[in-house]
C-alpha cells in the first residue's frame, strides 16, 4: 500500500519537512514505487507518473507559462499552464488544483480529461531526461493570477488559434511535451469550450491505483 506522505515530522522539537515523492510506474503503467521529486530526473530518469494541464479564460485564450529558471528540467521555457505530479494516493484533480494554486494563485472551474492517455520521453542538451506518463486536462476560470517565482517566471494570455499556429509552425518554442500536447489536442476541435471529456476509465492503471490506495 502507498499512503500519502505526511507534510511534516517533528527531530528534534523542530518541523521538518518530508520529501516531496514522485510515483514510479512500470512500462505498463503500473505503480512499482515510489522516489524522492528532488533526486528523480537525470540522465537515467525512471518512468513516473505526471499530469499537464491547460487553463483558458472565456475567450478560449490560454494562460501560457515560463518555467523558472531554477527547474531542473527545460528551465526558462515557455510551456502549457501548468505540470506537475500527483503525491502518492492523491487523485490528478487534487494535484491539478493544489499546482495551480500553488505556481499561479489561481482558483478554476470543473477539470476535464482531454488525453488520458498521453506518455512521452525527451531529453536536454545536458543529458537530464524527462519519462512521464503525463494524462493532459483542461480547465477554465475567470479570475486574476498571481506567480510565485520559484515556479514560474511569467505568465500571459494567448489566444489558443494563434497558438496552435505558431507551435505547429516552429514560431513559437515551447517544450517538448507541450509540442507534442498541442499536435494531438488540436484534432480535439478549434474551440477547447467544444472539446470532449474523455472517460477516466482510460486513465492508466497508476491512476486507480493511486487513488485507491488513499482510501485503503
Amino acid at each position: 500500500m502507498i499512503s500519502r506522505p505526511r507534510d511534516s515530522h517533528r527531530s528534534g522539537g523542530a518541523a521538518v519537512k518530508a520529501p516531496e515523492l514522485v510515483i514510479l510506474l512500470s512500462p505498463s503503467g503500473d505503480i512499482i514505487g515510489t522516489t524522492p521529486k528532488a533526486t528523480v530526473h537525470g540522465p537515467q530518469t525512471p518512468l513516473h507518473l505526471a499530469f499537464s494541464s491547460y487553463v483558458f479564460d472565456d475567450l478560449d485564450r490560454l494562460l501560457v507559462t515560463r518555467r523558472a529558471l531554477e527547474k531542473t528540467t527545460w528551465p526558462g521555457v515557455l510551456t502549457n499552464t501548468c505540470c506537475g505530479h500527483p503525491a502518492p494516493g492523491e487523485d490528478f484533480r487534487e494535484a491539478i488544483t493544489r499546482r495551480l494554486v500553488q505556481e499561479l494563485g489561481l482558483r478554476v472551474g470543473r477539470i476535464d480529461l482531454a488525453l488520458p492517455k498521453f506518455r512521452y520521453r525527451c531529453v536536454m542538451d545536458d543529458g537530464t531526461v524527462e519519462n512521464e506518463i503525463c494524462p493532459v486536462f483542461f480547465t477554465r476560470t475567470s479570475g486574476p493570477f498571481q506567480i510565485n517565482p520559484e515556479e514560474v517566471a511569467e505568465a500571459f494570455w494567448f489566444p489558443w488559434s494563434n497558438f496552435v499556429e505558431d507551435v505547429m509552425s516552429g514560431a513559437l518554442a515551447i517544450s517538448p511535451w507541450a509540442r507534442l500536447q498541442v499536435e494531438q489536442l488540436r484534432a480535439l476541435g478549434p474551440s477547447p469550450r467544444n472539446w470532449p471529456s474523455a472517460p477516466d476509465e482510460e486513465l492508466p492503471p497508476a491512476a486507480r491505483q493511486n487513488t485507491a490506495s488513499l482510501a485503503s
